[in-house]
């Protein structure tokens, strides 16, 4: 299991929610939970009627997750943009990963696949959305490694799009942590090599004016509800972005740790270059 990261640092002072603060709280909160959770309702519905015919193969509710998600941002008030072209067809997306708003922010523009750890399909309320939007859940046991190759593989055929985080844990949306190499292990199996293609992606979010940089972050040990109460309760607020970095072919490349550190280079490069803008 990865360790959270943390780094010594203090986490952000909680901003006191004033009443007009409040007031977003109880007329935003109630609008996200519809959203979401009849969003869900609907995607299980669709569901019933889509998985006796496609099985795996979703054509139809992946178009819900992107609905919802891309409403979840006009609740909140957050601004979101995109750089450059998502990938066509079948492939990996390697991002960082900076808080629980990823799964929106990374969904809101292009329908992917989240890969995740196999304890997370445990987790209350978190492990059935994932499990009802298609995340495939990885073990790290040495004896799972074939028969993860080979859903990987499954899951391409169908022209799935499967997102990675390759830092294995969340950071502070300021920077981006050493991407670990195993994963990328999987993409240079002589039955993937040939037809794995990857895009690296960058995620960046602009604080609120005047609030902490890291605002939009959640890592370590952090509560979500308090979190979600700060984000709810902003005015104005930030924004998210979303870089996609050109797709490279995974055959090009000789070992996994060459591969894991050009896509490392990529995002980093991506996030630096936000800063900036």
């Amino acid at each position: 299991m990865s360790t959270p990261w943390d780094d010594n640092e203090n986490y952000p002072d909680p901003v006191p929610i004033k009443l007009t603060g409040w007031l977003r709280v109880v007329l935003r909160g109630p609008v996200l939970v519809l959203v979401v959770f009849g969003g869900l309702g609907l995607l299980l519905l669709v569901r019933l009627f889509e998985r006796p015919i496609f099985g795996q193969g979703r054509p139809v509710t992946p178009f819900i997750t992107q609905f919802v998600c891309r409403m979840a941002f006009l609740v909140l008030g957050i601004r979101y943009r995109t750089t450059g072209k998502p990938m066509r067809g079948q492939g990996a997306v390697v991002a960082n990963h900076g808080s629980w708003l990823d799964i929106f922010t990374l969904n809101a523009r292009k329908r992917i696949y989240f890969v995740s750890k196999a304890e997370v399909a445990g987790w209350p309320g978190i492990g059935w959305l994932a499990r009802a939007t298609g995340t495939l859940f990885v073990r790290r046991e040495r004896n799972a490694a074939a028969a993860q190759i080979e859903e990987f593989h499954q899951r391409l055929d169908l022209g799935h799009k499967l997102l990675f985080f390759p830092e294995g844990t969340s950071s502070d949306t300021l920077r981006v942590l050493p991407f670990k190499s195993t994963l990328f292990a999987a993409f240079l199996k002589p039955e993937l090599v040939q037809e794995m293609i990857i895009q690296p992606v960058s995620v960046n979010y602009t604080a609120p004016l005047g609030q902490d940089k890291r605002f939009y972050g959640w890592w370590g040990d952090m509560e979500l509800a308090p979190h979600l109460l700060q984000i709810l309760a902003a005015y104005p607020q930030g924004s998210a972005e979303v870089i996609y970095h050109s797709p490279v072919k995974a055959a090009d490349f000789s070992d996994r740790k060459v591969l894991a550190a050009y896509c490392e280079t990529q995002v980093r490069a991506g996030l630096a270059a936000s800063e900036h803008n």
